[in-house]
């Protein structure tokens, strides 16, 4: 059954709130989970080179050749579904002069104060979340 508009207005609205609270949420649930067809190709031949080698291995009587190709067909299929490595935050660092210059891979952890919990933690990050977007 198709929405009202009525429905689809709120539903747009909602989705446009949630896009101006939380941006890096709304991106994470709007991008699409598509892989690179390469990386299934390469998995696909890995899977079969171990399954080969596992065959080999029992028919030969040969268990350290079973072995070897049961770990090369799971690093394979394991490569298949592990996310692909994406470097997330600043490569480089831009000086005075206009100049980049390569980052650290040091991230600065903020300092807490002792003795807060984990939900004092949340509260507090919830109210300088409704507080920078004006609250509701």
């Amino acid at each position: 059954m198709p929405l009202s508009e009525y429905e689809q207005r709120v539903l747009e609205q909602m989705e446009r709130q949630l896009a101006s609270d939380d941006p890096r949420l709304a991106n994470t649930l709007t991008q699409r989970g598509r892989r690179a067809v390469g990386r299934y190709v390469v998995a696909g031949i890995g899977a079969a080179l171990g399954l080969l080698l596992l065959v080999i291995g029992a028919a030969g009587s040969l268990p350290l050749l079973g072995v070897l190709g049961f770990i090369v067909m799971f690093a394979a299929v394991a490569y298949a579904f592990a996310r692909p490595h994406r470097p997330s935050g600043p490569t480089g660092v831009v000086t005075d002069d206009g100049s980049v210059r390569k980052a650290s891979g040091r991230k600065p952890s903020p300092r807490r104060p002792k003795g807060q919990g984990f939900m004092a933690r949340m509260e507090e990050r919830w109210d300088r979340r409704r507080g920078e977007h004006g609250g509701v």
